[in-house]
C-alpha cells in the first residue's frame, strides 16, 4: 500500500465511495433547513477529509512519529469507517436499482416516471432506504468502536469431552487450551497479566498453546516473557507454531536479524518461558499406569496462502500404539484436509488461527461470523464419528484492536 499507485487507487475508490454515500446524506437531509443542511454536509465532508489525512499519515509516517498505540487505533478507525460506508452502499445500490427499474417500467409501459412515492404524505422509499443504509453503516462503525473496549475481555469456556477409549487414569484431566497470543498487538501489560491469572485460576493439569505467539518478530515477546512464563501445570506446558510465527509478512532482514535467525530466536523464547515446543513430533504423557500421546506439528493449512510446514508423517510414527491421541495443529483446515482422511485414530485436535474474525454474533442457538465463509470449522467444538476438533477463538488480536461478539478465549477442556 506504500506504493504511490496503490495509495492513489485506494484514495480514488474512497472518494468515489464518499461521493456516492453523500447522495444518500442529501436525501435524508432534504427536508432540513438550509443551516442544518450546511452543518450536516460540513460534518460529513469534515470526517471524510480527516479520514483521508489519517490514511496518508498512517501510510507515510514511521512508527516513531505516532507511536504503536495511536497508529493501531488510527488504522482501525479508518478501516472501520470504510467498511461502514461499504455496508451502507449495499442499501443505496438496492435503492438505485429499484428506482432504475421503476423509471424503465414507467417509460416502457406507463410513460410515467412519477412512481417513486408511497403516497402524498408518506415517506418515499428512496429516503427510507437511505436512512436504513446510514443506520446500518453507523451501527457497524459504532460496534467497531465499542469493540475497542473488549479486546482483553477474556471469556473462559468450559467444555467436557467424552471418549470411550480414554485411559482410566486420564479421566477428569483438565486441559487449558489457548491460542493466537499475538504479543505484537498488545498495548496493556496489566490486562494481559489478568488473562494469565485467569488461566492459572482454572488449575489445569496441562496447558496447550496452538500457535501465533507473535505477529512477526521474536522480540515482540520481550515485554511479556516473564508474564507468560508464569503459566505452569503439573503435566507441563506444550506449544506449536502458527503461520505468523515464521515472519512471512514482513521484509527481512530487520535490525540485522534474518528471517531464519528470527525463527530460531522465537523457538528460544518458548524454551525460556518453560514451554515445550513440539516441532513435528510427539511426546508421551503419563498419569498413573496409563499413557497417551500428544502430537504437535508446525503450521499446516489447506488454504493456499498459508504455509504447509507441518509434517504429520514425522510426528505420528510411534504414537499409534497409544490408546488416546491429542494433536496440536494451528490451522483448523488441517483437520478435514488431512487428519480426518489419513489419521482416523486422532481423538482430539486443538487449533486456533481464525480468531472468529474478532467479529460476529454468538447467542444460544445461533452463531455467525464472516470467517465461516472461509472456514467450515471456525470456533468451538466439532465432532465427526469419534474424532473431535476444538477451535479456540484466540487469546490476543491482530489488525483490528478489538472484538465484537467474539470474545478472547481461554478454553478449559475436561476429559471424561
Amino acid at each position: 500500500m506504500r506504493s504511490p499507485l496503490g495509495v492513489i487507487i485506494f484514495l480514488t475508490f474512497m472518494m468515489l465511495l464518499d461521493l456516492y454515500v453523500f447522495q444518500a446524506v442529501k436525501a435524508v437531509a432534504q427536508s432540513a433547513s438550509p443551516k442544518t443542511k450546511t452543518i450536516i454536509y460540513g460534518v460529513y465532508w469534515g470526517i471524510t477529509i480527516l479520514a483521508v489525512a489519517g490514511f496518508l499519515l498512517f501510510v507515510y509516517s514511521g512508527p516513531d512519529l505516532l507511536g504503536k498505540k495511536i497508529r493501531t487505533y488510527l488504522f482501525a478507525m479508518i478501516i472501520g469507517l470504510f467498511l461502514a460506508k461499504l455496508t451502507a452502499l449495499v442499501f443505496f445500490i438496492v435503492d438505485d436499482l429499484r428506482r432504475g427499474i421503476q423509471w424503465l417500467a414507467g417509460k416502457l409501459f406507463f410513460n410515467n416516471t412519477e412512481t417513486a412515492s408511497l403516497g402524498d404524505e408518506g415517506i418515499n422509499r428512496s429516503t427510507f432506504l437511505s436512512w436504513l443504509g446510514i443506520a446500518a453503516g453507523g451501527t457497524l462503525f459504532g460496534s467497531l468502536l465499542y469493540g475497542f473496549t473488549n479486546k482483553y475481555n477474556y471469556n473462559v469456556i468450559r467444555q467436557k469431552l467424552k471418549f470411550a477409549n480414554l485411559p482410566a487414569a486420564f479421566k477428569g484431566l483438565k486441559i487449558v487450551h489457548i491460542s493466537d497470543i499475538h504479543s505484537g498487538s498488545f498495548l496493556d501489560i496489566k490486562a494481559v497479566e489478568k488473562g494469565i491469572e485467569l488461566v492459572m485460576a482454572q488449575q489445569p493439569d496441562l496447558i496447550l498453546f496452538t500457535g501465533d505467539l507473535v505477529n512477526d518478530l521474536a522480540t515482540e515477546m520481550d515485554p511479556f516473557k516473564e508474564i507468560f512464563s508464569r503459566l505452569k501445570a503439573p503435566m507441563g506446558v506444550y506449544s506449536t507454531l502458527g503461520n505468523h510465527d515464521y515472519g512471512d509478512y514482513v521484509q527481512w532482514p530487520i535490525a540485522g536479524v534474518s528471517k531464519e535467525e528470527n525463527l530460531e530466536n522465537l523457538k528460544n523464547v518458548h524454551q525460556d518461558m518453560g514451554w515445550r515446543l513440539l516441532m513435528n513430533e510427539h511426546v508421551v504423557l503419563e498419569r498413573g499406569e496409563d499413557k497417551i500421546a500428544l502430537l504437535g506439528i508446525e503450521n499446516w493449512s489447506a488454504k493456499g496462502r498459508f504455509p504447509k510446514h507441518g509434517k504429520m508423517h514425522e510426528a505420528y510414527p510411534g504414537a499409534e500404539k497409544y490408546p488416546f491421541k491429542i494433536l496440536m495443529s494451528h490451522d483448523p483446515s488441517h483437520w478435514r484436509a488431512e487428519v480426518r482422511e489419513k489419521y482416523p485414530d486422532i481423538d482430539l485436535m486443538l487449533s486456533g488461527h481464525t480468531h472468529g474474525m474478532q467479529f460476529g454474533v454468538e447467542v444460544p442457538g445461533f452463531r455467525w461470523s464472516p470467517v465461516q465463509y472461509m472456514y467450515n470449522e471456525w470456533a468451538g467444538l466439532y465432532k465427526e464419528e469419534q474424532q473431535h476438533l476444538y477451535v479456540n477463538r484466540g487469546f490476543g488480536f491482530i489488525g483490528y484492536p478489538g472484538r465484537v461478539g467474539i470474545m478472547a478465549e481461554i478454553t478449559l477442556l475436561e476429559l471424561v
